[in-house]
């Protein structure tokens, strides 16, 4: 008993390579990198609430200049002038300007940048998701393959009961080379379909491997799945996920389309030093500082604003279109899964009956044989015969089984 359950612990599942096939992706890593991308844009944009400060500097030399014409010495003030302003001048200021309210321009962008890293996780959602039926395909085909091998190896064992019995009816004289000959080629084929079967379940193993990232040989176990249809029929899959996070940004975009009409205010410093500062009859270098408020309203964007809603509900219009799509089209594929398992139920029923009555006949045949009544040729016929009755029971079996964790997977239950 503790051997058996140490087998069974060993056997891998289906769920077991759906959750090795998406650790082993190299698309999974890309969830840390959207993770760090987010991070790094929403730290810009909270850093245009910090002070921002700006530092330039000039010199000019200008062809002329204001002067005041008045002449003073009409007035008897020979002693008082009123100097030039020099051509050459030079300036440097530092400005220091602090936000106060942008119009909720940095909240949109942040709803932006959520909105676009959830879509690009959905979208690898999506990615990663489709590798499930390609690990549908390759792990029922292994199954399938270990299944038909067990089959073609209590057929040989019968062929090989069968080559004994002609054997022993050769020494009585009841049978010929010739009969010998016809179990012979029998047992040729059956081997021969034995090697194709072990190729290409070795094909199946080497490509399950690179999914999963493990070594997977001939004497791996596969646990076979219950035979148990979803409980429920609703649609789960990540594109109606990947649909809402494309709705999400559209939002997010109105929020932006909307901030951008807003007015925005802050205070700023301006400390200066160059000649002349804010004197400009002082001849000499002099430092000085302005401090203030500033309002600041791009109306050029009430200018847009309507086509760039209506661009935006065009956009919620084609999202909307293509789940709807999506939806009809995932429906029909699960209906038609639905009417295949309900074929293959109705097949399974009548296999047994069809495998027993061929057995039934095998035996018969084989006693006729013994008997001389019936020839080795047509033996080998009713061998065959059952021999493929047993394996549309195992293909049926198998493909049943497959179509509904396609099911499964086209709705993700």
């Amino acid at each position: 008993m503790l051997l058996a359950c140490f087998a069974a612990f060993g056997q891998m599942s289906i769920e077991d390579c759906y959750e090795k096939a998406k650790a082993n992706y190299p698309l999974i890593k890309q969830y840390g990198l959207i993770e760090q991308s987010r991070g790094y844009n929403v730290s810009n944009v909270h850093k245009a609430w910090m002070p921002q400060v700006q530092l330039s500097a000039k010199a000019t030399y200008q062809s002329d200049v204001t002067e005041i014409p008045i002449d003073l010495s009409k007035f008897g003030l020979t002693d008082i002038g009123i100097p030039p302003i020099d051509k050459d001048q030079y300036g440097a200021t530092l400005e220091i300007s602090q936000a106060i309210w942008d119009g909720g321009v940095t909240s949109a962008k942040r709803k932006s940048i959520n909105a676009k890293a959830e879509s690009e996780e959905r979208e690898l959602d999506v990615t990663l998701y489709a590798v499930r039926e390609r690990v549908n395909q390759l792990f029922f085909g292994i199954l399938l393959c270990h299944t038909m091998l067990e089959q073609n190896r209590l057929f040989q064992d019968e062929l090989q009961v069968n080559y004994d019995r002609i054997a022993n009816l050769m020494q009585g004289g009841l049978a010929n080379q010739s009969d010998l000959d016809a179990v012979k080629v029998e047992q040729l084929k059956a081997k021969q379909g034995s090697t194709q079967i072990r190729h290409s379940r070795k094909a199946f193993l080497a490509v399950l491997s690179v999914f999963i990232g493990e070594t997977l040989d001939e004497n791996t176990e596969l646990q076979k799945p219950v035979v148990q249809q979803p409980a429920t029929m609703d649609i789960y899959r990540p594109e109606l996920s990947l649909f809402d996070a494309h709705l999400k940004s559209v939002d997010a975009t109105k929020s932006e389309i909307d901030a951008g009409l807003m007015p925005k205010f802050g205070f700023f410093v301006t400390g200066g030093y160059g000649k002349p500062g804010l004197n400009m009859l002082k001849t000499e270098f002099s430092a000085y500082y302005i401090g203030g408020v500033r309002l600041t309203w791009n109306i050029g964007s009430f200018y847009t604003r309507k086509n760039n809603l209506n661009l935006l509900e065009s956009n919620r219009d084609i999202i909307q279109t293509q789940r709807e799509t999506f939806l009809f089209n995932t429906s029909l594929n699960k209906t038609s899964k639905e009417y295949e398992i309900d074929k293959y139920r109705e097949l399974l029923q009548s296999d047994d009956e069809i495998i027993s009555l061929r057995n039934s006949v095998r035996r018969a045949a084989e006693t006729k044989v013994e008997n001389g009544t019936l020839t080795v040729t047509d033996l080998m016929h009713e061998a065959n015969a059952e021999q493929a009755a047993r394996q549309d029971k195992i293909v049926h079996e198998i493909e049943m089984l497959q179509t509904i964790y396609n099911l499964k997977f086209i709705t993700n239950n």
